[in-house]
């Protein structure tokens, strides 16, 4: 059998930067509690690894507001302006392990909302990058992620307008989105926030599944950019399979199958898709 791993597989720039530096703390051995504010990334044997050497994850400014004298690593989908006032107001050592593109993004936000352009953020709104970059807006920051919320924006005739995205967005969603609103002729400033990593990783995966009988993509459940490659890849294989660790493989998923392709989200560490890889090529 024939198996193809996508070249694109994996830990990402920006996630392999983050979660380095959560292990660089636990090395400085300086007696202060870590902390990560969030997980720091979508991942959850990342996370439980870290946890069980002693890191904290936050899940509210309310909880961050009660410490001091302590290391909090910013996750790398990023933070609002909020949280960054909250440690400084409380003293607390900041390792920002923001993403540089989506702190790109932020910059962006203050920019725009400067120059007097409501931000548009293309993505999902439930999403932590998503709620980091709203984060930067003022109040009039509005977040969309269909065709229909698209054709119904709350604004006025003639308001400027500046559309970012989500980095993990898919990329034709996204024109088709600014599409959608250029037909209103807003007075639109469009910039193309999606990480050139995750395009590459998305036309990378949609050309493997076309070319395979099976397809499996490893990723956190929780983890956006994995599910995008999914959906991807199920439009072009049918028998495409969602896993997260190695123990989630249907033993089935390689019967009368001549080739399987493998790709994995950008929170995936390497151990787990050599781990899938090698099990592939043994049971298949």
């Amino acid at each position: 059998m024939e198996v193809i791993v996508a070249k694109t597989a994996g830990f990402c720039f920006g996630v392999k930067r983050a979660v380095d530096q959560v292990y660089e703390q636990l090395k400085r051995n300086d007696n202060k509690p870590i902390y990560t504010y969030g997980p720091i990334i979508h991942n959850e044997e990342v996370v439980r690894d870290l946890e069980e050497k002693g890191v904290t994850v936050l899940h509210s400014e309310e909880e961050l507001a009660e410490l001091h004298d302590v290391v909090v690593v910013i996750r790398s989908h990023g933070v609002g302006k909020r949280v960054y006032e909250i440690m400084e107001e409380k003293g607390i050592e900041i390792v920002d392990a923001t993403c540089p593109f989506v702190k790109k993004i932020h910059r962006i936000a203050v920019e725009q909302n400067q120059a007097g352009r409501r931000l548009i953020i293309v993505g999902n709104e439930n999403h932590p990058e998503v709620q980091g970059i709203k984060g930067w807006g003022n109040d009039n920051t509005l977040v969309i992620e269909t065709p229909e919320q698209a054709l119904s924006l709350p604004v006025s005739e003639g308001e400027k307008l500046c559309i970012v995205s989500q980095t993990t967005f898919n990329y034709n969603k996204f024109q088709d989105l600014v599409e959608k609103i250029s037909e209103t002729s807003y007075d639109i400033l469009v910039l193309n926030t999606i990480c050139n990593a995750t395009q590459e990783r998305q036309v990378e995966a949609k050309r493997i599944a076309s070319e395979v009988d099976a397809m499996i993509v490893i990723g956190g459940k929780s983890s956006s950019n994995t599910q995008k490659l999914y959906d991807i890849c199920r439009r072009e294989c049918k028998n495409t399979y969602y896993i997260q660790t190695l123990g989630d493989l249907d033993p089935d998923c390689g019967n009368s199958v001549r080739s399987v392709g493998i790709t994995a989200g950008a929170s995936t560490p390497n151990y787990i898709i050599e781990e899938v890889h090698t099990n592939v090529r043994i049971k298949f």
